[in-house]
């Protein structure tokens, strides 16, 4: 049986800018990985209705699940929740208990819950909300699209609230053999292995060490001893 796959969706013109830098991609994948889930494909759109609504219909229809960082806050430029209804063909409205949720928040704190804050509790029909235990507006799970904010801190949080509802696959291993080898010296016969373990992911990534040209072999999978099985090779065949 495969492992189920997932899929991310960077929203936000702060992010194409430069002006933020994202870091809720790395956290996810590190999770994911831990739950057995790989994370295959990673797209970041601008706050455009169009760009977001066709990304999440092509993302949701390629993987067993989908996940948004981004652009479910109180400003205009919130669009997330409008594009995600509309990817699916569903109405989006107030909903009673995510306005609950956010109207007791706010009256705790002796704040209006005016028409802006009131956007957060805008939500597709027929979706599940997301538990917020940082700042309580919910993010929402439709079909197989999880919707959460951008903020790091209430993304992970968002993401601690889904996680334990997904089912999984064997937990992804990867090991890595360090040489002190140039890519272009190890390349045929590290293809020659590849084929042999076509089962497995096997990469190469490049690096400087005290003036000398370097290669990590990566390995991934879930058999542990296929991985071990590879490593004995690739060890055999660049031992120096």
């Amino acid at each position: 049986m495969n492992n189920p796959t997932a899929a991310m969706l960077v929203i936000g013109d702060e992010i194409l800018s430069g002006r933020t830098r994202d870091s809720n991609m790395h956290f996810l994948a590190g999770v994911l990985t831990e739950k057995g889930i790989p994370l295959a494909e990673v797209r970041v759109v601008a706050d455009d209705h169009l760009a977001i609504v066709a990304a999440v219909r092509a993302l949701s229809a390629g993987y067993t699940h989908v996940f948004t960082s981004g652009g479910i806050g109180p400003t205009h430029d919130d669009i997330t929740a409008d594009a995600i209804a509309a990817a699916f063909g569903v109405p989006i409205t107030h909903r009673a208990d995510a306005m609950a949720l956010l109207g007791a928040h706010y009256d705790s704190r002796g704040l209006p819950f005016n028409e802006a804050r009131q956007r957060m509790a805008r939500i597709p029909d027929g979706a599940f909300l997301i538990d917020n235990p940082v700042s309580i507006a919910p993010g929402f799970t439709l079909n197989n699209v999880n919707v959460m904010a951008g903020v790091p801190s209430i993304f992970q949080a968002m993401v601690a609230s889904v996680m334990p509802k997904l089912v999984g696959g064997p937990p992804l291993q990867s090991l890595t053999l360090r040489l002190l080898r140039g890519e272009g010296d190890i390349a045929t016969r590290f293809a020659e292995i590849a084929l042999d373990f076509a089962d497995l992911s096997m990469g190469s990534y490049p690096f400087t060490q005290d003036g000398r040209y370097g290669t990590n072999l990566v390995v991934r999978g879930t058999d542990r001893s296929r991985l071990d099985l590879a490593m004995a090779a690739l060890t055999g065949a660049f031992s120096e």
